[in-house]
């Protein structure tokens, strides 16, 4: 098992590399395990399962700054969501690919502020291509 993990660290290949490298079973493939050996055929559909979701989630990495016009259109339509609450959000900066927000309103001080950054906001604005995180300032 070391000797994986060591030629895994000593690969120039990324880890989303190795993970488009691996090879997934067919449906037809999982069918004939499943007759032999259900619970690998149940471990290695769910290994794939969560892999093609932890790719799905992955940034789109673009080299060019978002649009500013664009972020900002974003930032609007999540503004008309906050608003619903009596919560408000103001577009701070941009600094490369990472937007700086600060939520106001009745979601300064809110619990619930971390899930609508991550659920609501992150969503909508991470939408616009060249931009890789949102964060909340102060």
């Amino acid at each position: 098992m070391g000797d994986v993990s060591a030629a895994y660290e000593e690969s120039s290949m990324s880890e989303t590399e190795h993970m488009r490298a691996i090879r997934f079973y067919t449906e037809e493939e999982l069918d004939a395990l499943e007759a032999h050996d259900p619970d690998s055929a149940y471990r290695i559909a769910r290994a794939q399962a969560m892999a093609t979701r932890a790719e799905a989630a992955q940034p789109i990495v673009s080299h060019e700054p978002p649009d500013a016009r664009a972020v900002q259109d974003a930032v609007n339509d999540v503004r008309r969501i906050l608003q619903r609450d009596g919560g408000d959000i103001e577009l701070v900066d941009i600094q490369g690919s990472v937007v700086r927000v600060r939520m106001k309103g009745a979601c300064a001080g809110c619990p619930n502020s971390v899930l609508d950054l991550r659920n609501v906001v992150e969503k909508v604005v991470r939408g616009v291509p060249g931009v890789s995180a949102v964060v909340n300032t102060f």
